[in-house]
C-alpha cells in the first residue's frame, strides 16, 4: 500500500486514517475541495490534491498511479434529496469510474458507508450484513444508492464497503458540543434509557479500514464495525460527565423542548437556504430507533479485533479537546 488516495480527509474519521496512513510510511494524497480547510492537513506529510466529483478529469488525475482508495467524503447534513444524492451516491458514482478509467493497477477502493443504509434494528437483536437494508433518511438512502452503484461494477472495481456505527474520539464536534452543555450542568434527555446504538472508536475504525485494504480476502465485502456492545445514548453522556468531572446536573433538557427547538431550527435554515443545526428527523431517530449491529464478520473473516471501550474513547475525546484549548 504504498500510495494510497483519501477522501474526506479534512473530516473527523478521514483525518485520523490519513494521518495514520502516512505514520505508516504510505504515500498519501488528499483529494480535496478547493472551498476545504486544509491547515491541519498540513501539518502532515500528505499530498493535496483539489478536484471536484463532478468534474471526471480532476478525479481521474487524483487517482492515477494509485495503489488503494479510501472514500471517506460523504454530505451528513443537507437541505433535500438532490443535496444528498449529489454529493453522497453521484459523487462516488463518479470517483468509482474514474478508477476504472486511469487507475487499472488499482488494489482495492474502500467505500466508507454507514449503519443509516441499513437502518435501524428492532427488539433489540443487532442486524448483520445480511440484514435488508431500509435506511429511514435520506443520507441513509444516498449511501446505500453509492453502495449499489459499486456492487453494479463486479469484478471491474476492487471494491470493499465498510459501515460504521457512531464513531467516538479525539475531534468528533457533537461529543464537543455535549461537553460544553455538560460544563454548564445541562444534559439533553436523549433515548429512552434502554441499550439504543452500537459504537466504535475511531482508532479502531481506523485499523478496520486498513485491514480491508491489506486483506485480498476483503475484495467485494461488506463489513460493519462495532466494539461488539450495546449501549443506551445517556451511557456516553455519563461517560463525558464522568471524564470532565462534571457533579450535579442542574438541568435536564426533555424531549419535547428539543424537538420544538429542531422545529425553530428547521425554520431558520429554510429563510438562510442551509441545512440545520438540528432536525427532527435527528431527534426522532435517536428517540425511538435503535441502531444496534454486529461486526463479528470482519473479526472472523480479516482478524480485526477492537482495542478501545466507550470509556477509552471519551477519555481521549477530552483529553485531546482541553490540550487543543475548546475546553
Amino acid at each position: 500500500m504504498d500510495k494510497v488516495l483519501v477522501t474526506g480527509a479534512t473530516g473527523f474519521i478521514g483525518s485520523h486514517l490519513a494521518e495514520e496512513l502516512a505514520r505508516r510510511g504510505s504515500r498519501v494524497t488528499c483529494l480535496v475541495r478547493r472551498a476545504s480547510q486544509v491547515r491541519e492537513l498540513k501539518r502532515l506529510p500528505v499530498r493535496l490534491v483539489a478536484g471536484d466529483y463532478m468534474d471526471p478529469g480532476s478525479l481521474e488525475e487524483a487517482v492515477r498511479g494509485q495503489d488503494a482508495v479510501f472514500h471517506l467524503a460523504a454530505l451528513l447534513n443537507g437541505r433535500d434529496w438532490p443535496d444528498y444524492y449529489r454529493a453522497n451516491t453521484l459523487s462516488t458514482k463518479n470517483l468509482a469510474d474514474a478508477c476504472r478509467k486511469a487507475a487499472p493497477g488499482l488494489k482495492s477502493f474502500v467505500f466508507v458507508s454507514s449503519i443509516s443504509a441499513v437502518g435501524p434494528s428492532e427488539g433489540g437483536q443487532r442486524l448483520d450484513e445480511t440484514a435488508p437494508c431500509r435506511p429511514i433518511s435520506n443520507y441513509g438512502r444516498s449511501k446505500l444508492a453509492a453502495e449499489q452503484a459499486l456492487r453494479s461494477t463486479g469484478s471491474r472495481l476492487p471494491w470493499v464497503i465498510v459501515r460504521p456505527p457512531n464513531v467516538l474520539g479525539p475531534r468528533q464536534r457533537e461529543l464537543l458540543q455535549a461537553m460544553n452543555l455538560l460544563r454548564w450542568g445541562i444534559m439533553p434527555v436523549v433515548g429512552n434509557g434502554q441499550p439504543q446504538t452500537s459504537v466504535c472508536d475511531v482508532d479502531d475504525l481506523v485499523r478496520a479500514l486498513i485491514l480491508a485494504v491489506e486483506r485480498p480476502e476483503a475484495r467485494g465485502q461488506t463489513y460493519l464495525v462495532t466494539d461488539g456492545k450495546d449501549y443506551a445514548w445517556r451511557d456516553i453522556t455519563l461517560a463525558l460527565a464522568k471524564e470532565l468531572g462534571v457533579g450535579k446536573i442542574r438541568l435536564k433538557v426533555p424531549y419535547g423542548f428539543q424537538y420544538g427547538l429542531a422545529w425553530l431550527a428547521e425554520g431558520i435554515s429554510r429563510l438562510g437556504n442551509k441545512p440545520p443545526l438540528l432536525s427532527r428527523e435527528m431527534l426522532r431517530s435517536g428517540h425511538r430507533c435503535e441502531w444496534l449491529y454486529d461486526g463479528g464478520k470482519i473479526r472472523r473473516e480479516l482478524g480485526f479485533s477492537p482495542r478501545f471501550t466507550l470509556q477509552d474513547s471519551v477519555r481521549r475525546a477530552v483529553a485531546w479537546y482541553r490540550k487543543s484549548g475548546p475546553l
